[in-house]
């Protein structure tokens, strides 16, 4: 299909499109929810699907549609008898609609993401008014079908102000059998008339034995042993999108870096810290550079935590207990660790915004912090 030469910014990278994702890990719940309703005949006409990203909110919707869409109900939802109630949002994947879906030639599906500015030829930073219009025209048409048609929005939370005010007015007259499926990473930041007019869809942080299966499925090696998912389902927040690029990235060696230097500490290993830096200089390395300080804030975030509440039962390396409890002691010394990390990230990310030398703003980050651990034994 046409969009598929484009750049889609409702594809993780590192992970296939929600619509070629045929299998949903970890969110039964989510799912059961959605099925209770339908059945009961008491589908909202707007669902608003939350969670961190990369979790599943996309492929969920997708499967919403998916289901809805290869529905006949001619009855009306809720109206059939018990035993010929759907158990699953699982759909036959010969079925024609599943593969026009894939081809992007169903007609009663819409989906709203941002857009190219037809003026830079560049993709908006945010979903445009125009792009909410552009729905306008779809609802005013009847389906080629008839039945019910969906609309996926994702991601609601990047909508600028214009296009959520337009959004809104269709959501307060939703037409009939028109189900809106609306992702949101950042519920907070929509207008609370949109969230007063859905029903939520909360999604959960993957378990590792979840998190192992999903990056199978999108396509990650199937070489991970049960120690790395759990790794990586612990560095990425149980996202399977964070996971998955963190892996393509070779995330679980850059951690293994990181405390290899705290592990030197107080005396830095320089020679390490270095090298580190120069495999930064070279050309390209901006995405591992960006996910290196990713791995620096969640190490600094696991040191104040050990320091304040105790290790996390779930570890990211062998060697945290015994670093942890070293360089995070008490509460006192995870308070250091967590002003640390305030202002040292702070530093770090202004210094990437002003396109800072790389192996220079490694040094001087990992100098400042063997300066903080000096400072906390001197006391």
């Amino acid at each position: 299909m046409a969009e598929a030469a484009l750049i889609e910014p409702d594809r993780l990278d590192g992970t296939p499109h929600p619509r070629d994702t045929r299998a949903l890990y970890g969110q039964s719940a989510a799912e059961a929810r959605f099925l209770q309703a339908y059945n009961a005949g008491r589908l909202h006409h707007a669902w608003l699907l939350t969670g961190p990203k990369g979790v599943g909110k996309a492929t969920l919707a997708w499967r919403i549609a998916r289901f809805l869409l290869t529905q006949d109900e001619s009855a009306g939802a809720g109206m059939f008898g018990a035993a010929l109630a759907p158990e699953s949002l699982a759909v036959a994947p010969e079925h024609p609609v599943v593969k026009r879906m894939l081809a992007g030639s169903e007609s009663r599906l819409f989906k709203i993401t941002r857009s190219v500015n037809p003026d830079t030829k560049r993709m908006r930073d945010v979903i445009a008014v125009d792009d909410v219009r552009a729905l306008g025209r779809f609802l005013s048409m009847s389906a080629a079908e008839g039945g019910r048609r969906v609309v996926i929005l994702d991601a609601a939370d990047e909508m600028n102000t214009q296009a959520a005010n337009a959004l809104l007015k269709m959501l307060e007259e939703p037409p009939k059998l028109t189900t809106f499926l609306l992702i949101a990473h950042q519920p907070a930041g929509l207008l609370p008339t949109i969230r007063s007019r859905c029903r939520e869809l909360r999604l959960a942080t993957l378990l590792p034995e979840d998190m192992a299966a999903a990056l199978q499925e999108a396509g990650v090696e199937a070489d991970l042993d049960a120690a790395a998912a759990l790794a990586l389902s612990t560095l990425s927040g149980g996202s399977v999108g964070a996971a998955a690029r963190m892996h393509a990235l070779e995330g679980l060696v850059l951690y293994g870096e990181l405390i290899a230097i705290f592990e030197s500490l107080p005396k830095l290993d320089r020679a390490r810290v270095m090298r580190l830096s120069e495999a930064f200089a070279a050309r390209g390395s901006e995405q591992k550079l960006d996910l290196l300080l990713v791995l620096l804030e969640t190490l600094l975030f696991r040191l104040a935590r050990a320091g304040a509440l105790g290790a996390a039962a779930e570890l990211a390396h062998p060697a945290e207990p015994e670093l942890f409890a070293r360089l995070s002691p008490d509460a006192r010394v995870a308070q250091s660790w967590a002003l640390l990390s305030e202002t040292l990230l702070a530093r770090a990310r202004h210094g990437r915004a002003v396109n800072l030398d790389p192996a220079a703003l490694i040094l001087d980050t990992f100098l400042r912090i063997q300066r903080s651990v000096a400072e906390q034994n001197a006391r």
